[in-house]
């Protein structure tokens, strides 16, 4: 897995690539949680992530409680099929704010 960071529209965007699943997640958890520091909206680019698994989602639990607790916020955008069924059958999809696209969740 690998991320890299962008800001636009006074929102930080985390782009992910590959896996996220327990090898991968602690430097997943890591990256949202610093990034969450230095922005009133943290977006995070799911579009290439093909697999997450319980401790990927935990992470995005986690991160999405300090977003909470932080008075920020958390949008998931690019999901694919695979990742959003994940979402769904935890019922988190009903939490996590989900955008069909990059311009969607700048706009959220």
């Amino acid at each position: 897995m690998k991320t890299a960071t962008r800001e636009q529209t006074g929102s930080t965007i985390i782009d992910v690539t590959g896996d996220i699943d327990i090898r991968t997640s602690p430097g997943f958890r890591k990256t949202l949680l610093e990034s969450l520091k230095n922005t009133p909206r943290l977006v995070v680019n799911l579009r290439e992530v093909r697999y997450v698994d319980s401790s990927g989602i935990a992470s995005l639990v986690e991160v999405f409680k300090e977003a909470r607790n932080r008075n920020k916020r958390l949008v998931l955008f690019g999901l694919n099929a695979t990742v959003h069924d994940v979402l769904q059958l935890t019922r988190l999809a009903k939490i996590f704010e989900i955008r069909e696209t990059e311009e969607e969740a700048l706009q959220a």
